[in-house]
């Protein structure tokens, strides 16, 4: 073997072996860009110099399709009963070597298990979809209004939202799925959705031929078609409120506070508790509103009335009703026209809190 064929030799294994690396690309040399490469071939005759023999060659780099939907975060969505425009979030990057627009689509599941590993067993309402158009990565109803993602360049990523209306009737645990599926468009015009990029079939061309490289997902769309997908899930985190009202006759004109009887003038304490059942959300904003029936007269023992009644009054926190409490706050109790009313803010899981006013028997 000559000097000269082992050095083309060994060229040729590192590559060979240079190619069998198969370094990873993204969207690498952009489609449509023509590469060309020249050869020259020195030569002698009888030791004289010869005029180099020299060609090229040019060839026309293909379009490769590839794209991935992705989750944004790696938990489900908690959402609340009746809650709207609830917001799971999705990026949607463009790997191919061309700028593409790309058509959006959403399905919820019809049972089965969810992203996240929940039971899908309910469906949303007003499923809608819109592309953040800022960037801030935040849906903002009438600024985000989009609706395929415009001209997205090779290597880049647009941010996309779901939204939809959560049912008032969903409990705690209930799991929405939902699929959101992009699928490669052409671009050009922009603010104008393009059409759906198709392969090209057959032996390769001198121009621009098209390839599909895009993975499966979880949505309907398969391997190497234009399409990618991926899942996210609602799941409802509610509160379990229980509300209990009972009353006890604490004070009456004849037998005072001991065995006392429901008498006209007799003075009798109503209790309201509202129990939020462990491992539930948060209520808040909870406010009570009690009207006062016929033959009774609210009365307040803050200002006068028997030594012998309790004077504690108001929200009390997480305390029978049993009116011996001792941290009652009267200010959040209030009375107006015959109805009774207090704010308890918010009841966290597993606390009870009670309102406690009285009234006297007509």
């Amino acid at each position: 073997m000559t000097s000269k064929l082992k050095l083309l030799v060994a060229t040729s294994a590192v590559s060979v072996a240079m190619l069998g690396a198969n370094p990873a690309f993204a969207a690498g040399t952009a489609s449509g860009t023509d590469i060309t490469n020249n050869v020259s071939v020195a030569y002698n005759v009888g030791g004289v110099a010869q005029t180099a023999e020299t060609d090229s060659d040019t060839f026309t780099v293909d379009r490769k399709i590839d794209l991935t939907v992705a989750e944004v975060g790696t938990i489900t969505t908690s959402v609340s009963p009746g809650q709207t425009d609830a917001v799971t979030t999705f990026t949607v990057t463009n790997t191919s070597n061309a700028t593409l627009d790309f058509g959006l689509s959403a399905a919820q599941l019809a049972g089965g298990t969810a992203a996240h590993g929940g039971t899908d067993n309910f469906d949303f309402t007003g499923l809608a979809i819109f592309v953040d158009s800022n960037g801030n990565g935040t849906y903002e109803s009438g600024t985000d209004t989009a609706t395929f993602i415009d001209e997205l360049a090779a290597d880049t990523s647009a941010t996309v939202f779901v939204i939809g209306d959560i049912p008032g009737t969903r409990v705690t645990g209930d799991v929405a799925g939902v699929n959101l599926t992009a699928q490669a468009k052409e671009s050009g015009a922009a603010s104008t959705e393009g059409a759906v990029v198709t392969e090209t079939t057959g032996a390769n061309t001198a121009g621009v031929d098209t390839v599909f490289a895009d993975g499966d997902g979880p949505g309907t769309e398969t391997a190497n078609d234009g399409q990618h997908s991926a899942g996210d899930d609602y799941t409802v985190d509610a509160a379990d409120i229980s509300v209990t009202k009972t009353s006890s006759v604490l004070w009456d004109p004849v037998n005072g506070s001991t065995n006392a009887k429901a008498i006209p003038g007799a003075v009798v304490e109503y209790c309201i508790a509202v129990a939020n059942a462990p491992g539930s959300a948060t209520a808040t904003g909870v406010a009570i509103s009690d009207t006062i029936p016929a033959n009774l007269t609210y009365y307040s023992t803050l200002a006068t009335g028997p030594a012998t009644i309790p004077t504690v009054i108001g929200v009390i926190s997480a305390l029978a009703c049993d009116g011996t409490g001792t941290n009652g706050d009267a200010s959040l109790l209030q009375e107006s026209g015959g109805t009774v009313s207090g704010n308890l803010g918010a009841v966290a899981a597993g606390v009870t809190e009670t309102l406690i006013f009285r009234v006297t028997v007509d």
